[in-house]
């Protein structure tokens, strides 16, 4: 199934290089992706509007060179050979493919040839029945690439991710049937008190603590969904809640070098 694939990609490559711009159709091989690039604009705008229309291209860049591919059974006669690649990844299991369509005078195209996230894969297999659009929505949840609000509505009502809009992820249901009720626990986090407790027992046992410290103790702990940026942001109003609003510690530091000790109640 995979060299069918790697044909596929090949084949609207060539189908589809602008050969006036006397550049070459290059592979690059990495240990869990191929990643194709062609010359020429990609003339239907999206990847979208490809997977959506269920009729060939009005506009082909090489009418001569396809009509011969099609003859020889080289690319599909009605302009398929894109949705092909992502249903033959669906059935896979394995992540859809990525273009990149930035270069308006080159069209990049990234193969993967491992999983990225088991969780994903189990899903495809646990729910056969998920349609095309709704597998490229949790293919996009599962590379940590940003969904709409209404994307997330759909996927939602759904009931395959749960989180806090954007940091998604698969829900507590189907990591239950999978096997991975762990993992969807670190997914979605303990709750703030169970963190503010850490960093009071710290203060408390080795006071005064660096913000270096608070880290290395929080940050293993808080849920993989969230960026980097994002779980120092969330240790940051965990240290505000706990010396402005609780009054339990304070920084006798500066802003730059903070010394945080726990209050003594009077």
């Amino acid at each position: 199934m995979m060299l069918g694939f790697i044909r596929e990609v090949i084949h609207n490559c060539i189908a589809h290089q602008d050969y006036g711009l006397s550049g070459r159709i290059n592979v690059v091989e990495n240990p869990a992706s191929l990643i194709f690039t062609n010359a020429g604009s990609f003339l239907p705008g999206s990847i979208e509007k490809v997977i959506g229309q269920d009729a060939p291209q009005e506009i082909y860049r090489n009418p001569f060179i396809a009509e011969a591919m099609v003859q020889l059974n080289m690319i599909d006669t009605r302009g398929g050979g894109i949705k092909k690649m992502f249903t033959l990844q669906m059935e896979r299991f394995f992540p859809l493919p990525d273009y990149d369509l930035k270069n308006p005078d080159r069209v990049k195209v990234y193969i993967y040839g491992e999983i990225i996230d088991e969780k994903y894969s189990r899903l495809l297999i646990d729910k056969a029945d998920l349609d095309i659009w709704t597998v490229i929505l949790l293919d996009k949840v599962q590379k940590r690439i940003q969904i709409t609000k209404d994307e997330h509505s759909r996927l939602k009502k759904q009931g395959v991710i749960e989180g806090r809009y954007p940091n998604l992820f698969v829900a507590a249901g189907i990591a239950a049937t999978m096997g991975m009720k762990a993992r969807h626990i670190l997914d979605r986090g303990f709750d703030k008190k169970y963190y503010q407790d850490m960093i009071l027992a710290l203060t408390h046992e080795h006071g005064p603590v660096k913000r270096r410290d608070i880290d290395e103790l929080i940050l293993p702990k808080l849920p993989e969904v969230l960026s980097q940026k994002q779980k120092k942001a969330k240790i940051h109003n965990l240290l505000f809640e706990l010396s402005i609003k609780m009054k339990k510690i304070k920084n006798i530091g500066s802003r730059k070098h903070s010394q945080w000790v726990l209050l003594k109640k009077e």
